[in-house]
């Protein structure tokens, strides 16, 4: 496993983050419910393999995927480097609707108030003292961006948290929080299919050594494979409402992993490992997100980090996609 510095905090960090949105559950999320038992063991093939950085948010589950990581990190909390996020919450006491699901109405809100009790609840479910980094997990203009910074930096200096960063968010806001606080990272949305945001972003990162860390690289599983593309979700799974569904895509997908093929071979990796190569290609401070709930896949995943692509074949995987690529994904 390789290790970065997390923007300037002085945290180091696995390039390969767990994303524990999955182990929530819920109905945007319909394989199985995960179990304490299933995380234990979960965080236990993260460390076999060198992954020390975990990600989560109260609104994974509404509270669910906390609480279980609460369970699995019981002795051992020192080994890792934990991560949660602050502004959706359904305690129903303000904010702007975000979205209702699962019987609850989530709320974002950004204000000093929130973003302590946010932290403070996070804390409580998962049984620590401190939470390494915290996310504003949907950047919001309703609130001053001093209020959310000042909140974020009183809970730096009570030893509550160590860093905090910002997600769902725009390269001006990365700016206006660097006003007055000190951003160590940026949690956006950056695949092969959808490139631009991410690379609108990089420069603006590169400014203040600013980490980015990319989710949804594999595309919710449809980058994993051609056997991907058989399968078929719930309504409400967030898998079934996204664009490479389309059978247009579907094509253009199978085509693209005939054209992976002989890389696959070359590089002697998985489809999914190829493209997690390219997004750490894409940025020197690159920070991989990746969602995951079995051991196998932390065993894959890791492999990643030793794949130096050449500028030949990530000019190849961008070229077979180049015609299926969307500006915007709504998920």
């Amino acid at each position: 496993m390789q290790y970065q510095e997390l923007g300037r905090s002085g945290i180091d960090v696995s390039r390969v983050a767990l994303g524990t949105w999955g182990l929530g559950g819920g109905s945007v999320w319909t394989d199985k419910d995960s179990t304490a038992d299933e995380a234990i063991s979960l965080l236990s093939a993260c460390r076999e393999h060198g992954i020390n950085y975990i990600d989560t948010a109260p609104v994974y589950g509404t509270g669910a995927s906390e609480e279980l990581l609460g369970k699995a990190l019981k002795g051992r909390r020192h080994e890792f480097i934990l991560q949660s996020k602050c502004s959706l919450n359904w305690r129903g006491d303000g904010g702007n609707f975000h979205y209702e699901r699962d019987g609850y109405t989530v709320n974002n809100d950004t204000s000093a108030k929130a973003v302590v009790k946010d932290v403070e609840d996070s804390l409580k479910r998962m049984d620590t003292d401190y939470l390494d980094s915290v996310i504003v997990h949907y950047v919001c203009k309703s609130w001053p961006v001093e209020e959310t910074v000042e909140a974020l930096e009183g809970l730096v200096r009570a030893g509550k948290i160590r860093t905090y960063g910002l997600s769902n968010s725009q390269k001006e806001d990365l700016d206006e929080y660097q006003r007055t606080g000190n951003v160590s990272l940026v949690q956006e949305f950056f695949s092969v299919l959808s490139p631009f945001h991410g690379r609108d972003y990089f420069p603006t990162c590169r400014k203040y050594g600013t980490t980015f860390q990319v989710y949804g690289v594999l595309e919710e599983g449809f980058l994993t494979g051609p056997e991907f593309l058989e399968r078929t979700f719930r309504k409400t799974d967030i898998r079934s409402r996204i664009p490479w569904n389309a059978p247009e895509k579907k094509e253009g997908l199978k085509r693209a992993f005939e054209l992976w093929l002989p890389l696959k071979e070359k590089y002697g990796c998985s489809f999914s490992n190829l493209v997690q190569a390219w997004a750490l290609s894409q940025y020197e401070k690159m920070s991989l997100l990746v969602g995951m709930r079995r051991s196998s896949s932390v065993e894959d995943t890791a492999r990643c980090v030793d794949i130096a692509l050449t500028a030949e074949d990530i000019a190849l995987m961008e070229d077979s996609v180049r015609s299926i690529q969307e500006a915007v994904l709504d998920k």
